[in-house]
């Protein structure tokens, strides 16, 4: 299998879901290498935060999905977490994905997965910042409260809110702090998207794997796409 490269891009740019996940075990280092060769524009990933209080990319909260061992991410140590085969592949400390994102010069988009406290998301970005890498990071989060503390840390840090629609508070809660968009594709439409400009919002969709739906977007004059397979 390969990519999939589409006819159009206008100024759209695509961002790599969980790594080329769409031919590499998820959130792996062969995710991230392989999204970094490619052309897209960022890479994406997840990051939790371990029992001991260290941070490590996995998307789930437990490694049911992808181990033969489950086990809750946020109450099992860093140690024991890094021992655990993922098929084949060692699961990343957040280090290492930033550094991968800097060798291959991608925008590193981290959702910050879960409710964090302010102390836990101040040590994510001091680890990113001490890495040289925080003006190429973009942070998303379900978590509003998340992304208002990464913004205590640097006011103009771009970051976007995740969703699964858009109406009127939504639009509310990005105006009132300053929040991109990252939203659901199924849910976009063009005036969503001519709102979210007319009012200064960058939109970011997920998880677009059909050509036909990305090109569509395209023409809606979206930011950014996400996606497993398309570059």
């Amino acid at each position: 299998m390969t990519t999939i490269k589409l006819n159009k891009y206008g100024h759209t740019k695509m961002i790599a879901h969980r790594g080329l996940s769409g031919l590499h075990t998820e959130n792996t280092m062969s995710a991230f290498k392989a999204a970094g060769k490619a052309s897209f524009y960022g890479i994406e990933t997840d990051v939790h935060i371990t029992k001991d209080g260290k941070f490590i990319v996995f998307h789930d909260n437990t490694t049911r999905r992808l181990a033969k061992i489950n086990l809750e991410i946020e109450k099992t140590e860093y140690a024991k977490l890094r021992l655990l085969p993922i098929k084949f592949h060692r699961i990343p400390n957040l280090s290492e994905y930033i550094n991968c994102c800097k060798h291959y010069n991608k925008i590193a988009v981290l959702e910050i997965k879960n409710k964090m406290k302010r102390e836990n998301i101040n040590e994510i970005f001091k680890i990113i910042s001490d890495l040289g890498y925080i003006e190429e990071t973009v942070f998303i989060s379900f978590s509003a409260e998340n992304l208002m503390y990464i913004r205590e840390n640097n006011k103009n840090q771009p970051v976007q809110f995740l969703c699964e629609k858009f109406d009127s508070s939504t639009l509310d809660l990005l105006l009132k702090n300053h929040f991109d968009l990252d939203i659901n594709f199924t849910s976009l439409s063009h005036d969503i998207v001519d709102i979210c400009h007319d009012n200064g919002i960058k939109v970011n969709c997920w998880t677009v794997n059909e050509p036909a739906d990305a090109e569509r977007l395209i023409d809606y004059g979206v930011d950014f796409i996400t996606s497993n397979i398309i570059e």
